[in-house]
C-alpha cells in the first residue's frame, strides 16, 4: 500500500483525498498535512470567540456554477445538495454581475468550510494533521523524505502539493533542483490578487438593518464586498448572534500587503462606518490577510496539475492550474487523482 501525502487541507486536497479513498481504498494510505489550525484553506469559516454557533465566511462567499460545470460536475453538486452542504442562493446580492445565462449560485448553511470538512470526512481513514508546515522535501530512492517545521522527517511514496505555487517555490531540500526550466517558469508565472477580510461578530438580538444580504461596493477605495452572513445563507439567527463580513478591494490589499493586520483593522473599520453609518458596535472582530486571494494568472498548458517528477510521483495541483473557483479546484483534484491512478 502506497503512502500518499497531500499537502494542503483546502478544497483541492480534500476532494483528492476523497476520490482516492473511494476509488482506490486498497492501494493507498492517505495522509493530509496543513500548516493552519483547521481545514478550509481559502474556504475559511471563523467562529465568534463568544458564540460557537455564530460564524463568518472570511474566504469564498458563495459558489457559482456555469451551465458547463453544472453538467460536468453534476455528481459533485448533487451530492453536496443532497447532504445539505449546499443550497441555492435565494437572497439578494446587490451589484452581482451575471455575465452568462444560466448561472446557478449556491451558499453553505453551515459555512463555506463545511464543503472541505465534508470531503475530509468522506475520506474516512485518511490521517489529517493540522499545524504541519512542510519546509523540506528530499528524494531518497523511490521515496520522498518530507520535513515539517518542528517535526520528524517522514517518508512517502507519493507527494501532492496543493498550496499556492509561490509557497511551492519556497520549499527547500531537493525542491530547487527538481523545479528547473519549464516547471519553474510555469510556477513563477502564477499571480494572485491580495486582499483583507474582516469578520464582525454580534450577540443575539442585534439586527443589522440593511435591505440586502450581501452587496458589492463600487465607489469605496477600501471596501469591495459586504455580507450579512446569516442572511446570505438564509439562516435564522434568533438563538445565536449574527456576523458581518467585509472584503477589501484588491488595490487596498496590495497597498497594505506587508502591513501588520492589527494596524490595518482600524482603517477598514473607519471606511466601513462611512458605508454603513448606523452599524452597531461588534463584540469582536477577526482580521484575515489573504496574500493569495484569487488567481489572476494561472499556469498555461497544465490543466489541473503539474507533474514535477513521475517516479517517485511529485505533483502540484490547485486552482493555479485551472481557474480560481470551486469548479477549478474540483477539476484539479480529478486530474491529480488520474495521475496517481496511472502511477500506481
Amino acid at each position: 500500500m502506497s503512502r500518499v501525502l497531500i499537502v494542503g487541507a483546502g478544497l483541492t486536497g480534500s476532494v483528492c483525498a476523497c476520490l482516492l479513498r473511494r476509488k482506490m481504498p486498497s492501494k493507498v494510505n492517505i495522509i493530509v498535512w496543513d500548516k493552519a489550525r483547521g481545514a478550509g484553506g481559502r474556504m475559511s469559516t471563523s467562529r465568534s470567540p463568544s458564540d460557537s454557533n455564530c460564524t463568518a465566511d472570511l474566504g469564498a462567499q458563495y459558489i457559482t456554477a456555469t451551465p458547463h460545470y453544472a453538467r460536468t460536475h453534476q455528481s459533485f453538486y448533487d451530492e453536496l445538495l443532497a447532504h445539505g452542504i449546499l443550497k441555492p442562493l435565494v437572497v439578494p446580492v446587490e451589484g452581482m454581475l451575471m455575465k452568462e445565462e444560466g448561472l446557478c449560485n449556491f451558499v453553505t448553511p453551515r459555512g463555506i468550510s463545511s464543503i472541505v470538512k465534508y470531503y475530509l470526512r468522506e475520506s474516512v481513514e485518511a490521517e489529517v494533521y493540522f499545524n504541519h508546515h512542510v519546509t523540506h522535501i528530499h528524494q531518497k530512492g523511490a521515496e520522498w523524505e518530507v520535513r515539517r517545521k518542528g517535526g520528524e522527517v517522514e517518508c512517502f511514496d507519493i507527494v501532492v502539493l496543493t498550496m499556492p505555487p509561490p509557497q511551492v517555490l519556497q520549499l527547500q531540500g531537493d525542491m530547487p533542483t527538481l523545479i528547473e526550466g519549464d516547471s519553474r517558469q510555469k510556477l513563477e508565472s502564477v499571480s494572485y490578487s491580495s486582499r483583507y477580510a474582516l469578520g464582525l461578530f454580534y450577540p443575539p438580538g442585534i439586527q443589522i438593518d440593511v435591505p440586502w444580504a450581501a452587496k458589492y461596493i463600487a465607489d469605496n477605495p477600501c471596501i469591495r464586498f459586504i455580507s450579512i452572513d446569516n442572511k446570505k445563507r438564509n439562516v435564522e439567527s434568533s438563538t445565536s448572534g449574527s456576523s458581518l463580513v467585509v472584503h477589501t478591494s484588491v488595490p487596498f490589499g496590495m497597498e497594505y500587503l506587508e502591513a501588520v493586520k492589527e494596524d490595518v483593522e482600524p482603517l477598514i473599520l473607519a471606511e466601513l462606518k462611512k458605508v454603513l453609518p448606523s452599524l452597531p458596535q461588534a463584540v469582536s472582530v477577526k482580521v484575515q490577510k489573504w496574500r493569495y486571494s484569487q488567481v489572476v494568472s494561472a499556469v498555461n498548458n497544465a490543466p489541473g496539475q503539474l507533474t514535477l517528477l513521475p517516479q517517485p510521483l511529485l505533483v502540484c495541483g490547485g486552482d493555479a492550474f485551472t481557474h480560481s473557483n470551486f469548479d477549478g479546484c474540483i477539476s484539479s483534484a480529478i486530474q491529480i487523482f488520474e495521475v496517481i491512478k496511472s502511477s500506481l
